[in-house]
């Protein structure tokens, strides 16, 4: 285990043990639907990233769906079913432990923060209707993430030493155009589904500002 992946799993335990205790675990255990929700989510994350492709070890693409994670469960919440994902693919041997704190930053927080981030911003900065919510909230920062993952990954990659330029341009980062568009309509249909028959279970999308226009 390298400096970095040390360094980067006592971080990750820190953010994940103070989020951990932050949430509401005894309004959790209260909402039926809230727990069906968040673990339906999870298990849906879990075997999305089981499916994955690539030729060189930590090299693998996958979608995320994590944009859409974050605007139904809230911000918490998708950062704790992101990481238990994270923790049942590592456990099926899909990733190694040893980058489990790389892969939680990286893969989970970072995309999850983002995407918050997009979403507070649209919120109070741009005109709010059912359209903007799905392209400026979903769509848009889906695209964004799984770029930004990649090419952080890759310079992880690269800043370890274990991977030379060419393998990870020509066998990871060059892909990432090719996943923009498949991840951001992914996020965005999920988000125009849930928004149309089942806004209830939206935790960032309210009638009152989308759809009234208020």
């Amino acid at each position: 285990m390298t400096t970095l992946q040390t360094l980067a799993t006592l971080t990750l335990l820190v953010i994940s043990g103070y989020i951990a205790v932050s949430v509401s675990w005894s309004g959790l255990l209260a909402n039926k639907r809230q727990q069906h929700l968040l673990f339906g989510f999870t298990a849906l994350l879990f075997f999305m990233w089981i499916f994955r492709a690539g030729i060189f070890e930590g090299l693998n693409v996958h979608f995320l769906w994590l944009t859409a994670l974050t605007l139904t469960l809230g911000f918490r919440w998708a950062v704790l079913a992101g990481l238990i994902a994270l923790v049942g693919v590592t456990f099926s041997g899909s990733e190694s432990w040893h980058m489990l704190g790389v892969n939680g930053l990286i893969g989970v927080l970072m995309p999850v923060s983002v995407s918050y981030l997009i979403f507070m911003l649209a919120f109070h900065k741009i005109p709010r209707n059912l359209f903007i919510y799905v392209f400026a909230c979903a769509f848009f920062p889906g695209a964004m993430v799984i770029a930004l993952k990649m090419a952080m990954m890759g310079g992880y990659y690269l800043w370890e030493g274990f991977y030379d330029w060419p393998t990870v341009r020509d066998n990871y980062l060059l892909i990432i155009p090719l996943l923009l568009f498949p991840e951001g309509l992914l996020n965005g249909m999920t988000m125009t589904l849930l928004t149309v028959y089942k806004p209830n279970l939206v935790y960032t999308f309210h009638d009152k500002f989308y759809i009234d226009g208020k």
